[in-house]
């Protein structure tokens, strides 16, 4: 593959060539021709597919498409290959564009043989083990480092994670496997070979296969399982169906040559005591051997899957050659427990497990006949003798199971058909008649449907059966068209009880009673010979149906209020201002008067919430007992039960809400401001701290008389109490403030925010020492000082110290930090420093006043003394 170049000179800078018609032209005749081969060279490589069934032949493959596309690669890397195309780039070619996604074509399909090559290089080792390697302990060794590596290259490469790639290869390295166990269990030789010899290779043999089944799930739970975003979801019968298939023939090549070795154990040492004539010998060799002789001269592949069909019919002949002893030993080691079919019962199964074995050496026995010199010897009379009393056990072991089978049915028929339809039993000692736990059992006894099966089979292996067993295996269908819907309707009923709280089923008490007492005929009344099960299903049917229709509309109403309950309950009460022009936050008083002003809204609209309950419970009244009071006896504990819920919920409510109220204190966002001044002679917060914990109380004792507006109801109602007056002029209105005020969690909340609220104005009060070292400023007599200094006529540098420090003073407050932010409170400390600085402005006025006049009085002085002289 080699690309034409033009036969023009192609020097020069490439913005003048670009402009030749000639050289541009003559480019554009070779990039037609680079385009074609380029294109032609991908088809062919893209429609290329592996030299052979193995996984090495995808190796050559890849390695073979590297090269072709490594070669147009390194070609159109040329310089003058590079120029050419800058120059059609420069003459703004049609032809630029086409040929430009063919080479960009190229380099992808490049740069993925290149990937894969790479990753499947790492690869061949294992291959090679697996292709070459000779035992099949070298290749069952190889599988898990190959899958392993597999893995690897699943996860890391770029390109060889497809589906179709890994799929491909490895259906290839299945077939590799399936090719080398053909090969290591070679059945031409296998039965040459000692028979030990051979088990052992078809067990090693057999072992590979499933080790290759066991390796590949094992790495499909390693790719999961190592965060890849593509699974390992192969087509697992393409992968393991002749596999499978090959591990089953190595297993029943293992019991050929097991059952072959057990009979060369029985027969041939005896044989020498037999005769010494050696056509007796080989006769009886021939006899042992007649078992596998089809195995060893096969006219088909016993591991081709085509030639299942053939292989099974040479197995299953092989199995029916047993031998007495064969029999004998299975039949006295499973006695007690023989071997069953899914759908075969104990007893009948037993003897049809017993007759099959019999069968069996019948079968063997009608062989040996044929070859009277055997019959003759001792030690085919031994066989024959040996047959007699095996087959004489197997005859008393049958009778003795089907006359013991025969006795029992006749005794425990007709017990078991007087056994009520049902069993009662409570999960609790308490009396049944008022809890939702009574537990109706299906009493139809197994043993009746295992004597309607052993019945069926004991005809069919031609034994008399009772009467009465036949009569009920005739009826087996209505008896589980019976046991089916009873179990039906015991589910729905005890799934329905299950539906119901203690208070519904209180509230229901009387419909459950009604359902028991027609549930009761089931377990007091009817059996299982009785006429009338049929009508009962359907009585207790429709009956359970009307009071399931009845609970599911109690728990619609139910949900509704638990509805209402869940938006008072999760009520904000403390609904908080939004800053004011930014910055700017709400003081003490409008901050607590806000939440106020909130909680009187949103108690509205709880109020109205609670008050719709009572309609809703009206409701359940009337469909309960068809009445619509409020007051029905029949619903005081269902009122109760709901006005406990209230309680329950506004507790819940007023500690949530004040859980809350702690959280956003203790919180470092600040919600409200407040003001440090100067209160002479102290500097104090405004409001004070006093006041500030006054308004938190408030603000907690607001929250919890929110449920005085929830007027409880009267006794055994869901009406609500009315006003009681007490005295003349005074009128008590029962409400669930009372209850839910003393509550332990909602005292600990609110002590825990006053302690918080504590805390957080103390250390406030605390940050305010800090403009104690400014006392001077508004402490001392102003009046006092100047009058002293004034008297005493100081020196200038005394006024000087004096107004450095105030001049200082004023400065300094200038720079300090205004604003302190602190949980839940923001200080202003501006209205304090110009308080401060004021002061000391005011101290430099007067000061700056004085020393004017003295240095006037000074002056004048001066004065009258040079004019004296």
């Amino acid at each position: 593959l080699k690309l034409e170049m033009p036969a023009i000179n192609l020097d020069g800078e490439v913005t003048v060539l670009a402009t030749v018609p000639e050289v541009v032209q003559s480019l554009k005749s070779c990039a037609v021709t680079w385009q074609k081969l380029i294109s032609r060279v991908l088809q062919e490589q893209l429609k290329k597919v592996p030299q052979g069934n193995g996984p090495l032949a995808e190796i050559d493959l890849w390695r073979e498409k590297c090269a072709t596309l490594s070669a147009l690669t390194e070609q159109i890397k040329l310089p003058e290959v590079q120029k050419a195309l800058e120059i059609l780039q420069g003459a703004e070619s049609e032809f630029t564009g086409d040929l430009q996604i063919v080479l960009s074509d190229l380099k992808k399909h490049h740069v993925e043989a290149q990937d894969n090559v790479k990753f499947l290089s790492t690869l061949e080792h294992h291959l090679k083990n697996l292709s070459t390697g000779t035992g099949a302990d070298v290749i069952s060794n190889a599988i898990p480092s190959l899958l392993n590596a597999l893995r690897l290259v699943w996860v890391m490469s770029q390109h060889y994670n497809k589906d179709e790639c890994m799929g491909s290869l490895l259906e290839g390295i299945s077939w590799e496997i399936s090719e080398r166990v053909r090969k290591f269990v070679d059945l031409q030789t296998l039965f040459r070979e000692d028979i030990a010899a051979a088990k052992i290779k078809v067990t090693e043999a057999k072992a590979t296969l499933e080790q290759w089944k066991k390796c590949y799930f094992t790495t499909c739970i390693q790719v999961e399982e190592s965060g890849s975003e593509r699974f390992w979801k192969f087509d697992v019968k393409r992968l393991f169906e002749k596999t499978d298939y090959m591990a089953s023939v190595c297993q029943e090549l293992h019991d050929v040559f097991q059952v072959t070795e057990e009979l060369y154990n029985i027969f041939i040492p005896e044989l020498t005591t037999v005769t010494e004539n050696p056509k007796g010998v080989n006769k009886l060799q021939r006899e042992v051997n007649i078992i596998i002789s089809p195995l060893e001269h096969l006219t088909f592949d016993p591991f081709s899957m085509e030639s299942a069909h053939d292989w099974a019919l040479v197995i299953e002949e092989f199995r029916e050659d047993v031998t007495v002893d064969n029999v004998k030993q299975i039949f006295v080691q499973n006695l007690k427990h023989p071997p069953l079919y899914k759908t075969h019962p104990p007893v009948a199964g037993a003897i049809a497990w017993s007759r099959f074995l019999l069968h069996g050496i019948q079968h063997t026995i009608i062989r040996f006949q044929e070859v009277e010199e055997l019959l003759a010897s001792e030690h085919g009379k031994e066989v024959k003798q040996k047959y007699l009393q095996v087959a004489k056990k197997m005859k008393e072991y049958e009778d003795q199971k089907y006359h013991q089978w025969r006795e029992r049915t006749e005794q425990m028929l007709p017990l078991l058909l007087k056994d009520t339809l049902l069993t009662v039993s409570s999960l609790t000692e308490e009396p049944v008649t008022t809890k939702k736990s009574i537990c109706f059992t299906l009493n139809f006894s197994p043993e009746i449907q295992e004597i309607i099966i052993e019945t069926k089979y004991m005809e069919q292996l031609g034994l008399p059966v009772p009467e009465m067993a036949r009569y009920v295996a005739l009826q087996e269908d209505k008896y589980l068209g019976y046991t089916s819907k009873l179990k039906a309707m015991l589910d729905r009923y005890h799934k329905l009880m299950d539906m119901m709280n203690e208070a519904e089923t209180k509230l229901l008490d009387d419909y459950i009673q009604e359902l028991w007492k027609i549930l009761k005929a089931g377990h007091k009344r009817l059996t299982w010979k009785s006429v009338g099960i049929g009508e009962f299903i359907v009585q207790c049917t429709q009956t359970i149906g009307k009071f399931e229709l009845l609970v599911l509309q109690i728990h619609n109403i139910s949900k509704d209020i638990s509805s209402k309950l869940q938006s008072i309950e999760t009520t904000n009460l403390f609904k908080f201002p939004r800053s004011k022009n930014g910055d700017k936050l709400p003081g003490a008083k409008e901050f607590f008067d806000y939440v106020k002003c909130e909680q009187v809204k949103d108690v509205e609209h709880m109020v109205r919430k609670y008050s719709a309950i009572s309609q809703l419970l009206i409701e359940v009244e009337g469909r309960v007992a068809n009445t619509k009071s409020g007051k029905s006896p029949k619903l005081a504990s269902y009122y109760a039960y709901w006005e406990h819920r209230i309680y329950q919920v506004l507790t819940q409510s007023i500690v949530k809400n004040l859980q809350a109220f702690n959280a956003a204190v203790l919180e470092n966002v600040p919600l409200l401001q407040i003001e440090a001044v100067v209160s002479v002679p102290e500097v104090t917060l405004q409001p004070n701290a006093s006041e500030i914990e006054k308004m938190t109380v408030q603000a907690i004792q607001n929250c919890v008389e929110v449920t005085k507006h929830f007027v409880r109801w009267m006794h055994g109602t869901c009406i609500e109490c009315p006003p009681q007056h007490v005295k003349a002029d005074e009128v008590v209105t029962f409400s669930f403030y009372s209850d839910v005020s003393q509550s332990p969690l909602i005292i600990e909340q609110a002590v825990l925010i006053t302690g918080n609220v504590h805390k957080l104005l103390a250390s406030l009060n605390k940050c305010l020492n800090q403009w104690k070292r400014y006392d001077p400023v508004w402490k001392s007599d102003k009046g006092a000082v100047l009058d002293r200094l004034a008297a005493e006529k100081p020196a200038c540098v005394t006024f000087d110290e004096h107004l450095q420090f105030y001049m200082k003073v004023a400065q300094e407050v200038t720079q300090r930090t205004l604003i302190k932010d602190e949980q839940f409170i923001r200080l202003q400390l501006a209205p304090l420093a110009s308080v401060v600085q004021e002061n000391a402005k005011g101290w430099v006025m007067s000061l700056g006043k004085l020393l004017n006049e003295l240095a006037r009085e000074e002056l004048f002085r001066l004065q009258d003394e040079i004019q004296v002289g």
